[in-house]
């Protein structure tokens, strides 16, 4: 089946999606981030096709978001870790786990909490904060052109805060 390419598309969430919106993606860094490295961990974790996870794993190295390394204990083997990219992606890992924590429990009660290690304190929400470290919702947020922002953007970007903010969006 054909999947829609947004490589060339000027926004940034669209160019994220492109590298990890097919949700094995997300569930193979998921893995990463819970300890596992080889293959067979991989798969018995997720349950994945071995074709399917392979050409994943493929894709994910190509992409600079997992790195192949040779595990020392067996020859000829190789295992997968996160990079820097990859890592990166924790934080929206941890979003998409606190909102289906919220939404999508029937109980409300989550599965797994965060701590932190050393504290052993409950880790906080991932949120978007201003200034003065309040909750900002997508409500409170004016967009600005960036330094990539080309003609095509600065239109969307005066469209969506006129939509959302109204006055507010006016520059002051």
């Amino acid at each position: 089946m054909y999947r829609k390419r947004f490589d060339e598309m000027d926004c940034s969430i669209a160019r994220a999606l492109d590298e990890v919106g097919e949700w094995w993606t997300l569930l193979i860094v998921r893995e990463c981030t819970q300890g596992s490295s080889r293959f067979d961990e991989f798969q018995s974790g997720l349950g994945i096709a071995r074709n399917v996870l392979t050409a994943r794993l493929e894709r994910l190295t190509e992409l600079g978001i997992l790195e192949r390394f040779p595990i020392a204990e067996r020859a000829n083997t190789f295992g997968y870790r996160l990079t820097s990219k990859g890592s990166d992606l924790y934080p929206v890992l941890v979003a998409l786990m606190q909102w289906g924590d919220k939404w999508l429990r029937p109980n409300g009660k989550p599965p797994i909490e965060l701590v932190e290690h050393a504290s052993g304190k409950r880790v906080e929400p991932v949120e978007v904060r201003g200034p003065g470290r309040e909750a900002l919702s997508y409500r409170d947020v004016r967009f600005a052109a960036g330094p990539g922002a080309t003609k095509k953007t600065r239109d969307v970007i005066e469209n969506r805060n006129d939509r959302v903010l109204g006055e507010r969006g006016e520059e002051s």
